[in-house]
């Protein structure tokens, strides 16, 4: 089964990805997943460390000559901030006065609820784990995920739909969608270029009052066949694995499939899309078309052709420069809670962690689906399974 495991500190010397299942033979274009790095830094919004930091990927094992071989994948990202926090959090025992302690915790964040859990008696390593410098270590794990589906001629993209009370009003096409991606510089990956005009007037605003703002993302997978996933087990249902891995990124407070949030206010009629039955074309998987998708390309846990979209409502950052009410680990008195440095706005990167982490998920299942030990086998088995379903 294809997992990963990832490991290392938001001011820790490095971020550490371990990816296990990858079948031998996939051709691995570090420059595509140094990109990948690159668009988690950007957007409008963004706080100093993104100026600090140049993510790119170290492979230590598991390729070779520019292919996988089989075996775990570990990669490295270095923290270059390392440097100013070697003798405030060494690994050794080091000298305590120079800790940088988080004296009170700050709402929304882990830091109270770890404190708890762990015994610690500041949030100083809380924060380090818990906060979304993490997602570094994703978003790559993520490209390689991309990397295997790309092979099959599967796409994982995503764009920003609404920012604060700002909202992107018409459907994006996935052309619009892969054409934000592909920007050479990205502000807030609306693909409505006044709506984000817009947005970046709700984040301007945002910053000038010391508060921060969220929103909401939506990522599509293009050219996922009907069939992967299942009904079978509820613990193997594509809809649930896809929300499951997007609610675990930090911040993401909820996640919808297709038109998942507007149905339940609607009638069955206006919301299940109808089937039709067309000619063989050698540019669609199947002769069963739809004309619209609000199931989001999944129905009863299973893909069912159309695109695969999955939203994630992310709120507002933690850490306020016009800091919230809390009280102090040690004295338990009121004050303001801490200050780390920190972003205003990440909806566009929070985005493209999730295009990880649904990346991971259908590259998943799409190996329990078609199984191989090598990149050629793979190929053979899901071109053989496209074969089968256009003459259904």
């Amino acid at each position: 089964m294809l997992r990963f495991e990832t490991a290392g500190e938001s001011h820790g010397e490095a971020l550490i990805a371990l990816i296990s299942g990858l079948p031998a033979g996939l051709p691995v274009d570090f420059d595509f997943i140094n990109h990948e790095l690159w668009r988690r830094q950007q957007g409008f919004g963004r706080g100093g460390r993104m100026k600090i930091e140049t993510d790119k990927i170290h492979v230590l094992s598991g390729v070779r000559h520019g292919k996988t071989i089989g075996s775990p994948i570990a990669i490295q990202i270095a923290n270059h901030d390392w440097k100013n926090w070697e003798e405030k959090l060494p690994v050794e025992a080091g000298d305590l006065t120079k800790h940088q302690v988080v004296a009170s915790p700050r709402p929304g964040h882990a830091d109270l609820p770890g404190a708890l859990k762990y015994n610690f008696k500041d949030a100083r390593y809380v924060l380090e784990r818990a906060s979304a410098r993490e997602s570094t270590s994703r978003v790559a794990a993520g490209g390689f995920a991309k990397l295997l589906l790309r092979y099959l001629g599967i796409e994982v993209a995503s764009h920003v739909i609404r920012v604060g009370r700002v909202e992107l009003q018409r459907p994006a096409t996935w052309d619009e969608i892969v054409a934000v991606t592909r920007k050479p510089e990205i502000l807030l990956s609306c693909v409505d270029p006044e709506t984000e005009e817009r947005m970046k007037e709700e984040v301007a605003e945002t910053s000038r009052t010391g508060d921060t703002i969220g929103g909401i993302f939506e990522v599509v997978v293009h050219g996922l066949p009907p069939g992967v996933g299942t009904y079978a087990n509820w613990d193997e249902r594509l809809d649930g694995l896809l929300a499951w891995a997007v609610m675990s990124l930090q911040a993401v407070k909820a996640v919808e499939i297709g038109r998942g949030v507007t149905a339940a206010e609607s009638f069955g009629s206006q919301v299940h899309d109808a089937i039709h039955y067309g000619p063989v074309d050698a540019e669609k998987q199947t002769r069963f078309t739809r004309h619209q998708n609000n199931a989001g390309g999944i129905e009863g846990g299973i893909s069912n052709g159309e695109d695969v979209v999955v939203r994630g409502y992310l709120k507002p950052i933690s850490t306020l420069r016009r800091p919230l009410e809390s009280v102090r680990f040690d004295t338990r008195e009121a004050t303001s809670a801490s200050y780390e440095r920190s972003d205003i706005c990440v909806v566009p990167a929070a985005g493209v962690a999730a295009e990880a982490m649904v990346a991971y998920i259908v590259a998943q299942q799409v190996l329990e689906k078609f199984g191989g030990d090598s990149a050629e086998e793979l190929k053979r088995n899901y071109d053989g399974y496209l074969d089968q379903i256009r003459h259904f």
